[in-house]
């Protein structure tokens, strides 16, 4: 029997494709079309227009403490009116003047009186205040005018280079210029030339923390230049003193044996034992050299390592991180009652953040401290303070979080004569957070050392 095939469809496959439903030829038809075209339509709700374009996307604004850093200026537009700028090197200081004569300001609280009293017991010696780091002219506002009357003459303070308002200068290790304006050497040499430009032939330099460094070694540099030293709450580290040996004066109790002539000469066992003792001795010796030698190699391979970094476009961000997240917090800290940090206090810490280039320069001068410390040839300071023959007082309060009350105290025992103040309730400034009590204790000091006995002339600042 013969199978006969057929190639058409059933009447029933037939049928079915025959009535094709109309959302399937749609979709065909739309297959055949392609994508759609972008438009801005019911259908296509979130689609461009051709032609249109996409709204500039809003950058992020910099900010560092609070300060806006995409809008920076020249520090001398951001100056204050009674401000001036004196050019020493090619760097333009920042620093303000107060006289003894200047007219009284509104919170200036002396009566005339006492503004006549403390003209009759003046010093007639200027003042330069000396700030610290971080700081600027504007931790002494308080104090100027008011030291100006206790020593009847002009009171001076500037901003250190990579503070406040002076200038920037551009610096790097291998400039032609005389004299790296971020280094101590620097500010020591504008301190002096300051006192040139009061027309004094010496002045009481007056230091608050790391800016007593600068005054120290503006007094080794020209002790006669200074007749005076008021350091507060001073950034020296003053190492604890060998405790001498009664009997023989010697540090450390070491006496000095007195060998037995008899039994020395005779002994051959006491002979051959001192010699090996000196061998070993000499040998410890060479090997303790050959170990200092090998650690300078490595801290000199340190310290240009981490001048690099710095230098670095990392270094610039380290140190604009490190200032927004503890510039603030680190001015509070320095009071005793960090509720009592007004917002204009705030202001006057944070308004050289407003500076164009002031982290490069803060940068310089942290690498100028790095190499500083790190010279074998510079003698540090905490080993000279003997050395130090002029009047000084060490000023400090008792809840100091920066620097220790006792290491202001050990400093101050380490300057033959040097007198010691306590100022209570009082943090790392004393002449912002406690200004009458610093005036008093200046003022008793500058009495006691220049001979002007009347009682009368801290009230007049006060």
């Amino acid at each position: 029997m013969q199978l006969l095939l057929s190639h058409r469809p059933p009447p029933a496959a037939a049928h079915l494709r025959g009535a094709a439903p109309a959302w399937t030829q749609q979709l065909r038809a739309r297959r055949r079309a392609g994508p759609p075209q972008a438009s801005a339509s019911a259908e296509f709700p979130g689609s461009v227009p051709d032609g249109a374009q996409m709204p500039p996307r809003r950058s992020r604004r910099r900010s560092v403490a609070g300060i806006d850093q995409d809008e920076l200026l020249d520090p001398e537009a951001l100056a204050d009116p009674d401000s001036s700028f004196y050019e020493i090197n090619g760097v333009r200081l920042h620093h303000k003047v107060c006289s003894h004569e200047d007219e009284d300001s509104p919170s200036d609280q002396s009566s005339d009186a006492t503004v006549s009293a403390a003209s009759q017991s003046r010093i007639s010696l200027p003042i330069l205040l000396l700030h610290g780091f971080g700081a600027s002219v504007f931790s002494w506002s308080s104090v100027m005018r008011p030291l100006a009357r206790i020593a009847g003459a002009k009171v001076l303070a500037f901003d250190r280079p990579a503070f406040g308002l002076t200038s920037r200068a551009n610096w790097s290790g291998d400039d032609s210029k005389p004299l790296n304006p971020y280094s101590m050497a620097f500010s020591v040499m504008a301190t002096l030339a300051f006192i040139d430009y009061l027309g004094a032939e010496k002045a009481v330099l007056v230091g608050h923390s790391a800016g007593c460094l600068v005054a120290v070694d503006a007094y080794f540099e020209a002790p006669e230049r200074v007749a005076a030293l008021v350091l507060v709450a001073p950034a020296i580290f003053a190492p604890r003193k060998g405790v001498k040996d009664r009997e023989t004066g010697e540090p450390g109790g070491q006496k000095q044996s007195v060998p037995n002539d008899a039994n020395s000469s005779l002994n051959l066992f006491a002979r051959i034992r001192e010699g090996f003792l000196a061998l070993c001795k000499h040998i410890a010796g060479l090997v303790s050299k050959m170990i200092m030698a090998i650690r300078g190699v490595v801290q000199a391979l340190y310290v240009k390592a981490l001048v690099a970094f710095l230098r670095s476009s990392l270094g610039v961000m380290l140190v604009r991180w490190v200032m927004d997240k503890f510039g603030i917090l680190g001015v509070r800290n320095a009071w005793y009652d960090a509720s009592k940090v007004t917002d204009h206090v705030i202001q006057g810490y944070t308004k050289p953040l407003k500076s164009r280039g002031w982290e490069t320069a803060l940068l310089e001068h942290t690498i100028s401290m790095i190499t500083d410390s790190a010279s074998a040839t510079r003698v540090p300071v905490s080993k000279r303070l003997s050395e130090i023959s002029c009047p000084v007082l060490v000023v400090t309060g008792d809840t100091d979080r920066i620097v220790p009350t006792w290491n202001a105290e050990r400093v101050a025992h380490s300057i033959p004569g040097a007198s010691f103040e306590v100022i209570k309730s009082c943090g790392h400034l004393p002449q912002e957070e406690r200004p009458e009590e610093f005036l008093s204790v200046i003022g008793r000091f500058l009495r006691t050392v220049f001979g002007t006995p009347n009682e009368q002339v801290v009230q007049a600042a006060v």
